[in-house]
């Protein structure tokens, strides 16, 4: 039965991560987060995580997956950490490029002065 006038949305939310509106303290995942895969689909398994198995068989960031699911990042983090915890996707932070020495920087910038 339809009730007017209300979103189903949240009890499809709620459903999805079975109550919990949160993932664990330690959960790795940012919004640029990199997760991979490490297995297929298998029969039976919930269909938000069959989606990010399928969508992760390349690096793919958090963001991008919860945008292609249509869902709140926080929904996509949890169900991601459930992924993780099976051992079904491994998640990893984006290189970070060293920082420049300063004096490098100096030297650059009195060479581009006396151009």
């Amino acid at each position: 039965m339809s009730r007017p006038g209300r979103d189903d949305a949240p009890d499809r939310l709620y459903t999805l991560t079975q109550g919990r509106s949160r993932s664990g303290p330690d959960n790795p995942f940012d919004l640029v987060t990199l997760v991979v895969a490490e297995c297929d689909p298998v029969p039976g398994m919930q269909s938000e995580h069959a989606a990010i198995l399928r969508l992760t068989g390349r690096p793919t960031a958090v963001v991008e997956i919860a945008a292609e699911l249509k869902l709140p990042v926080s929904i996509t983090r949890i169900l991601l950490s459930d992924l993780l915890a099976a051992g079904r996707v491994s998640a990893r932070h984006p290189r970070r490029t060293a920082v420049p020495d300063p004096d490098i920087l100096e030297q650059v910038l009195v060479g581009l002065r006396n151009l």
